[in-house]
């Protein structure tokens, strides 16, 4: 009984994305939407409505401000669609630790990506595998809800882009160095997977390669 079709979304453009020095007095969890995030999110549900037509969905989605936000201007364009919709946060942000300056960022950053996006380990955060985990007992759940008899033909998973391309590692079985290769979604860039005959999913949506 699993879904015909599991939509992945990364948030709409927050304060953090537009302005990097906001991660030194905002928590990064509590970070919202700037104006244009708000529109990048009406245009995704406007989207993912095509998708569901008049199909039943349910929805996961990270407890971070900006995921909230984001589902909820996703929902103008789906209530009727909605069958539950569920907080879930092992499907959160990777951890990157306590308010820093964007100098320090920008130094972990660039240690980060010439140590490796999935092994290195924030300091006071956590490392890309570290997500990987708590993505991987996510599954777990997802999985268990398949089996119900009055689970809906989609899932949608509002997430974050480092969390969205790490699902799909540990779905799709990709190595590290599939991962590191590809780029993180853009801001509300909707990626698809569908349910074929063999009753494997075939992503029909690309990310973008380093």
């Amino acid at each position: 009984m699993r879904a015909k079709r599991i939509i992945l979304i990364r948030h709409g453009e927050s304060e953090g994305n537009l302005d990097k020095s906001r991660h030194h007095t905002v928590q990064d969890f509590a970070l919202k939407l700037t104006p244009a995030g708000i529109e990048q999110a009406r245009q995704a549900g406007i989207q993912i409505k095509e998708f569901l037509k008049d199909e039943k969905v349910y929805v996961y989605l990270s407890p971070f401000f900006r995921t909230r936000e984001t589902f909820q201007y996703i929902r103008e364009s789906i209530d009727k669609n909605i069958v539950k919709a569920t907080e879930d946060p092992r499907i959160r942000e990777q951890d990157w630790g306590h308010l820093r300056h964007p100098d320090d960022n920008k130094g972990i950053i660039e240690e980060r990506d010439n140590f490796s996006t999935f092994y290195y380990r924030i300091p006071d955060g956590e490392s890309g595998a570290d997500v990987y985990d708590r993505v991987s007992t996510f599954l777990d759940t997802l999985h268990r809800d398949f089996e119900k008899s009055d689970f809906p033909e989609n899932v949608l998973i509002v997430t974050h882009g480092l969390t969205l391309r790490l699902f799909l590692m540990r779905w799709f079985h990709w190595s590290v160095e599939e991962f590191e290769n590809l780029r993180n979604p853009k801001n509300c860039q909707i990626l698809v997977m569908e349910k074929q005959a063999d009753n494997h999913y075939k992503l029909i949506s690309e990310l973008s390669k380093k």
